[in-house]
């Protein structure tokens, strides 16, 4: 976070952020699941000026086979910026921050997904960030639900991912790229919608103690908001929106 905002206004008077959002309002997002005839399952999200792919693939033979585990599957996760994802021209190479961002979600998801009824097998789940925004692991996180549960994967509930952040001194919802760079704090947050179970925080910039609750209970809305539309890209894939 860089706690400066120069020359952008992050917040009026009036409470309308940058992009014309009030403080409580997520960016668009849409879901869609299905995309992928060679994937067992997959899914496409577009969250504000995000758009990512999500392909699954398994339960399938682990290689090699040191790698496997007897007692239960095991789950394997790649988030991948393509090169042209971003204004300047990133090296395909994955960077650091590809690779921590996928075990983040690969723990994320675990608590969720059931694979002691796989064992000695893999499921793998390739995230390609086709362009990014600000919150990319929160909404490659939604995603890889969704394409999770479009592949049969069995799971105890769905994983629902949203940011809230501080900017300008104020606690906002789902921050784009301008107030991720310019804003106080940024907190990426999933939740197990059914069981309340939090499977990711992570904070990065300086919060009060109250702060810190109203950014949680903030993000927590926003899981919510995402849950039903996760829940609607599988009605309709399944159902053609017509599923209970």
């Amino acid at each position: 976070m860089g706690g400066r905002e120069s020359d952008l206004v992050l917040l009026n008077s009036d409470g309308i952020r940058c992009d014309g959002r009030k403080i409580d309002e997520p960016r668009r997002i849409s879901i869609k699941a299905g995309v992928l005839n060679n994937a067992n399952g997959s899914a496409y999200i577009e969250f504000g000026d995000n758009k990512i792919l999500a392909g699954v693939f398994g339960p399938r033979d682990v290689h090699p086979k040191h790698q496997s585990d007897s007692n239960t599957g095991i789950l394997r996760v790649r988030y991948h910026m393509q090169p042209y994802s971003v204004p300047e021209r990133k090296r395909p190479a994955p960077s650091r921050r590809e690779i921590e961002i996928s075990k983040v979600i690969k723990e994320a998801l675990l608590p969720a997904v059931i694979l002691e009824s796989f064992p000695r097998t893999a499921v793998d789940v390739y995230i390609e960030i086709l362009q990014a925004d600000g919150g990319s692991r929160c909404a490659a996180l939604d995603v890889a639900a969704v394409a999770l549960a479009d592949a049969g994967i069995p799971m105890r509930d769905m994983v629902s991912a949203c940011a809230a952040g501080k900017v300008a001194d104020t606690i906002v919802l789902d921050i784009n790229n301008e107030e991720d760079q310019a804003g106080q704090a940024d907190m990426p947050i999933a939740v197990m919608p059914n069981s309340g179970q939090i499977t990711l925080l992570q904070l990065d910039g300086i919060l009060s103690t109250s702060e810190y609750k109203k950014c949680i209970e903030t993000g927590l809305v926003g899981c919510k908001l995402v849950y039903e539309l996760q829940k609607k890209a599988l009605k309709e894939r399944y159902f053609g929106g017509q599923g209970s």
